[in-house]
């Protein structure tokens, strides 16, 4: 496989699987570093990159939604989210990578007005920490 057309498979992989969207990044992400074209701190940066803009546009979107239907549409936010948001704040974000709450971490950050760059790190740590024991487990 060509190797910048593959990091560029592994980002858009990381960047869905961060969405509400189904995605396989830990299955490409491991498949590429059994390949042996790019070294780990590659693949780290790249899927970790991907993951975390996927969970940002997550954290712009319930933003977006609660700017514009405001109390309308909070039933529809997880309650174990919204919960976890409000009472550990923005440090709660550094489990944005567990699979299907997240997301909802992500969102309810955003509903809640969580900062953009308290958001940004915490996202990225929790998501580089997650590829991080990937990568080391698989090696």
């Amino acid at each position: 496989m060509d190797a910048p057309l593959s990091l560029y498979g592994l980002f858009l992989s990381a960047l869905l699987s961060s969405t509400l969207l189904p995605g396989g990044s830990e299955a490409v992400l491991l498949w590429l570093q059994q390949q042996g074209e790019h070294s780990n701190h590659t693949l780290l940066w790249i899927a970790t990159a991907g993951n975390t803009l996927g969970g940002l546009s997550t954290w712009w979107i319930g933003r977006m939604i609660a700017q514009r239907w405001g109390e309308k549409l909070q039933h529809k936010i997880d309650p174990r989210a919204a919960k976890w948001i409000q009472k550990h704040g923005a440090p709660a974000l550094l489990l944005s990578w567990l699979p299907v709450i997240g997301d909802g971490l992500c969102l309810a950050a955003g509903w809640f007005q969580v900062r953009f760059i308290p958001a940004l790190l915490l996202i990225a740590i929790g998501k580089a920490a997650r590829y991080s024991v990937l990568l080391w487990v698989a090696s």
